[in-house]
């Protein structure tokens, strides 16, 4: 859950809990990093606990960074959050990919 402003984009690691109990908390997170960069980075490897509201707010950071022309690109995506994702319909690398821009594989 730090920020990280040692490169030109910030990384921000999400914490463990994103389900609706504590999505306020990630929301200002996410707010907070979006503003402050042109690129973010959300570092998704220690997310444990993730429900529809985690994908609806990770949905409207990437399309408010389309939208504005500034980057947001999702890592590493725990066990967890892929087992949510395919819970609500994200059944494919593919289908992720097309609404949830990912950094995979060092790029």
């Amino acid at each position: 859950m730090a920020l990280n402003p040692t490169e030109p984009k910030w990384s921000l690691r999400l914490p463990a809990d994103c389900s609706i109990a504590a999505i306020r908390n990630v929301y200002e997170l996410i707010r907070e990093a979006f503003g402050r960069q042109e690129r973010l980075e959300i570092d998704c490897s220690s997310v444990d606990k993730a429900d529809v509201t985690s994908i609806q707010l990770l949905l409207s950071t990437a399309k408010t960074g389309e939208a504005q022309g500034r980057p947001v690109v999702l890592t590493s995506f725990s066990q967890s959050l892929r087992n949510t994702l395919r819970r609500a319909g994200f059944a494919s690398d593919a289908m992720l990919d097309q609404h949830l821009p990912q950094k995979k594989d060092g790029t």
